[in-house]
């Protein structure tokens, strides 16, 4: 019987539009954490509004709106202006890493990434409250 469980595990969002490196990091969190999925940055503030989450894991190349500006309207919001954010991108120059650093994301993790940082990430942020 299942219907009397509650599932307090720390809520996740994945925010990336390629399906296999959001599988990659779910798979990876998934027993520690409760993960939800969003290929875009709309849908992704949509799901967030609706039902926030303890960490975001928010891509910055996305069709429509990007992550950068996601993280902007993530920050803009009260309700969610206090959600964790880390920030993953292929783009790893120094001005990129600011850019992300200087619109509120609490960490930046560079593409391709190694599961073992996901999680530890992960862990330190939520365990922290941010």
């Amino acid at each position: 019987m299942t219907g009397g469980l509650v599932d307090d595990r720390p809520r996740v969002l994945v925010v990336d539009d390629e399906a296999p490196l959001r599988e990659l990091i779910v798979v990876t969190l998934g027993d520690t954490f409760r993960c939800e999925e969003a290929s875009d940055g709309e849908t992704a503030l949509i799901q967030l509004r609706e039902s926030p989450s303890d960490l975001v894991f928010l891509d910055v190349m996305l069709p429509g709106l990007g992550g950068i500006d996601v993280l902007r309207e993530i920050r803009a919001d009260p309700a969610l202006q206090d959600l964790g954010v880390v920030v993953v991108s292929a783009w790893q120059a120094p001005e990129d890493v600011a850019l992300a650093l200087e619109n509120g994301a609490d960490s930046f993790l560079p593409k391709p990434f190694r599961v073992e940082d996901v999680l530890s990430i992960a862990e330190e942020l939520v365990g922290r409250g941010r």
